[in-house]
């Protein structure tokens, strides 16, 4: 007993003294590559721990589980996400800025996170399966918000006569998948093109092809042409 009081007493100690914020950042960011490369089941605390660069009793002080620390990935994933694309769709920009700024902000997300789409195909196919405790989570504080302000966005264009009447039921995902499927598609792409597609020119080439694809889709074309569109 005064073993595990000691123990549990350092562990404390090193939450509260030894660079928590860190520690726990690194946890994250390590679980996120071991989840999305094995999957939950196939995961391992132990090469997360390493990776992390922590005590494994100390990644067990912060995330009592497994589970436990596969939620708070995917927390910290789209809490991410959502800040940044919020910054954009909270703004006072007209509808042609607002949703090329907004695509610009979900790429470059994603670029800087490129571990994510393969976390959320993971965590789908748990939910086909019945075995996802998050997302449920995921849909109420992400997803459904972020598409109920683009489906705003997109009427609010329509109604100025900026955008063509699109669906956002099948328009907003559209734009997801042209950014997401870019990355998690990535090992085949390269042996079809012949290139990597995940070096920096060849993203910058990407990011400019989905706001060209996206504006020529959704712009009219008898309306004053944005900015947005070219940047």
């Amino acid at each position: 007993m005064a073993h595990l009081f000691r123990q549990h007493h350092q562990l404390r100690r090193m939450g509260s003294r030894g660079q928590p914020e860190e520690s726990r950042a690194a946890i994250l960011q390590a679980a996120a590559q071991e989840f999305a490369d094995h999957g939950i089941a196939g995961a391992r605390t132990d090469a997360i721990a390493r990776e992390a660069r922590v005590n494994k009793a100390l990644l067990y002080y912060y995330f009592k589980d497994k589970e436990t620390l596969h939620g708070a990935v995917l927390e910290s994933a789209f809490s991410g996400l959502k800040a940044s694309v919020f910054q954009v769709l909270d703004s006072d920009l007209p509808p042609r800025e607002k949703i090329m700024a907004y695509v610009g902000a979900y790429f470059d997300f994603i670029a800087s996170n490129q571990v994510y789409p393969r976390l959320m195909q993971r965590e789908m196919m748990r939910a086909r399966e019945g075995r996802s405790t998050n997302f449920e989570k995921l849909i109420k504080n992400y997803f459904q918000p972020i598409f109920l302000r683009l489906s705003e966005v997109l009427r609010n264009g329509i109604a100025q006569g900026e955008f063509r009447n699109v669906d956002p039921a099948h328009f907003v995902p559209s734009m997801v998948a042209m950014i997401v499927f870019y990355f998690s598609s990535a090992p085949v792409m390269k042996k079809i093109v012949g290139f990597d597609p995940l070096v920096p020119e060849r993203i910058a080439e990407r990011r400019a092809a989905v706001l060209d694809f996206i504006s020529a889709a959704l712009f009219r074309t008898d309306a004053n042409p944005a900015q947005g569109a070219r940047s």
